[in-house]
């Protein structure tokens, strides 16, 4: 028996929702999803404001959630600051981050180069790689105002890999090109290089909106 957790019925709407096998504007009812994962309304209960915290759901009449109606430009301001903060962090990484730190990047993006068309697995090898910069820019200030826009972009970025294949093996180059930068210490194509990354990633899922009439 699959026993689903807060988290596994988050991932499973949102996989819906990017896909675009749930519309936006419809109901995001707690009682029938319950039924649907065969839990109680707890976890699905926290899973919705999960989804609303991603910037995936909405609240609509009397209060309930519903899918949002995400558009093309509401995601291009919200990448468009991961892009400038994460771009920052990267620069400063590239002066600050330890020896150690550096291999460890290596090690990261080795260890991405394995994993195949794995979109899953691909997709939790890129979350360590951006944080191994973040923890490496040693800027608690930027960190957090990064972790409030991943909270609101991160279900978005991981579709990258879900909905069009093509985008592991650019990410992987991208990644590529922003580690020899980081061990060069050449801070400004560090910059520029991971504000392509983020533009890159917006770009796909610009074209999924598109794609599923958002």
């Amino acid at each position: 028996m699959i026993i689903r957790t807060a988290e596994s019925i988050f991932d499973s709407l949102v996989d819906q929702i990017v896909a675009g096998r749930m519309k936006p504007g419809e109901p995001l009812v707690e009682q029938a999803l319950a039924e649907q994962f065969g839990v109680s309304r707890t976890p699905v209960r926290e899973a919705l404001h999960r989804l609303e915290q991603a910037s995936l759901a909405e609240r609509g009449a009397r209060r309930a959630f519903v899918v949002r109606r995400m558009k093309a430009s509401d995601l291009a301001e919200l990448f468009e600051a991961v892009g400038e903060v994460e771009s920052v962090l990267a620069a400063l990484a590239a002066h600050r981050m330890t020896e150690i730190e550096r291999r460890h990047m290596l090690a990261i993006l080795e260890e991405g180069k394995t994993c195949g068309e794995d979109a899953e697995r691909y997709g939790l090898i890129n979350a360590r790689f951006h944080a191994a910069l973040k923890t490496g820019a040693r800027n608690a200030a930027l960190a957090s105002v990064l972790e409030e826009l991943n909270l609101r972009t991160q279900a978005w970025r991981a579709a990258n890999f879900h909905v069009d294949a093509s985008r592991l093996s650019t990410s992987r180059a991208e990644h590529d090109a922003i580690a020899q930068a980081i061990m060069a210490q050449d801070a400004e194509a560090a910059r520029g290089l991971m504000r392509s990354h983020v533009a890159a990633s917006y770009i796909v899922l610009a074209d999924i909106l598109s794609r599923r009439g958002a």
